[in-house]
């Protein structure tokens, strides 16, 4: 029994390591892809503003606050960013009706706009980049990073 348990042990942290660089990978690479794709939709949007303004399109407006806490980022961060992102005119803010603090953070129509292509353009290319894959590999694909990023944001929350 013990030299079995030891062997699944042996074997989980060999997967655990292979899946560690597995994603160190994928984040480099993707980063390398994006930064080396030379269309120009690619570069309309930075990475945070991006991830902004697609929660805020699923989610509507957003206090600074509920958007630190669903991106897992610190409210300071989230304020320059949002800051960066008015001066751009990708959103706007209004004082918040239930905190007359904070603000509530809108997308713009030219921000939604920014975003739609490039999220077409990454749809493009990641489509690019499966083609060779089955249908069913890609499905797979997608639900696993699916669930990854849901366990990701699970203990992120738990911080």
């Amino acid at each position: 029994m013990t030299d079995d348990h030891s062997q699944e042990t042996g074997h989980d942290e060999v997967t655990l390591g292979r899946i560690e660089t597995e994603v160190a990978l994928l984040m480099r690479l993707g980063e390398a892809t994006r930064r080396g794709t030379g269309t120009m939709e690619h570069r309309l949007l930075d990475r945070a503003a991006y991830v902004i303004l697609r929660y805020l399109d699923t989610a509507g407006p957003q206090n600074v606050s509920a958007l630190a806490a669903r991106l897992s980022l610190d409210g300071s961060t989230v304020t320059r960013q949002v800051s960066a992102m008015q001066r751009d005119g990708l959103i706007t803010r209004t004082p918040d009706p239930a905190d007359g603090r904070g603000t509530v953070v809108s997308a713009t129509p030219a921000g939604l706009q920014r975003m739609t292509a490039v999220r077409a353009a990454r749809t493009r290319l990641y489509g690019d980049i499966l083609a060779a894959w089955s249908p069913d590999d890609r499905d797979t694909l997608a639900e696993l990073l699916h669930r990854l990023n849901e366990a990701l944001d699970v203990r992120n929350r738990r911080r």
